[in-house]
């Protein structure tokens, strides 16, 4: 499938439309780089832009699609807080929003940037935004480790 890109409040609301704002889902994978590396003679190199990447892999309980992948590019935040023990990690809503330039994506629905909650929930804030659907279900991992 090929990616569709996220520029404005009604880019963002489309995929909450096809996934039914992630009702049933769960972020199943996720994957962050840069464009930072070390070669072989340990020589580094460093991009001079914001090179933060992350890519969320999200599963849901129902068809058409079942999964979808997000790209974000240009990260310059991610707020990761692990659901505690004994609780699940369904989402119930998200929230997808475009706001001064910036894309911001919580599995919480009606999380607000302006009032972001840091201790208490996931969200990623980025300058672009991609999806598309994927038919990538199970709990084989599609970003890491094989085994």
């Amino acid at each position: 499938m090929d990616w569709k890109d996220i520029e404005t409040q009604a880019d963002a609301d489309a995929p909450m439309e096809v996934f039914g704002d992630f009702h049933d889902g769960c972020l199943r994978e996720a994957h962050l780089w840069t464009d930072h590396w070390v070669s072989p003679e340990l020589s580094i190199s460093c991009a001079g832009n914001l090179d933060n990447r992350t890519r969320f892999l999200i599963q849901r309980q129902a068809e058409n699609p079942s999964a979808i992948e997000l790209l974000f590019d240009e990260v310059t935040r991610l707020n990761l807080v692990p659901t505690p023990e004994s609780h699940d990690s369904v989402i119930h809503a998200a929230t997808l929003l475009v706001r001064d330039r910036a894309i911001y994506w919580s599995p919480e629905g009606g999380w607000m940037p302006d009032r972001p909650r840091e201790d208490e929930c996931t969200w990623i804030c980025a300058k672009r935004l991609r999806w598309r659907e994927v038919n990538w279900l199970g709990e084989k991992l599609h970003y890491g480790p094989k085994s």
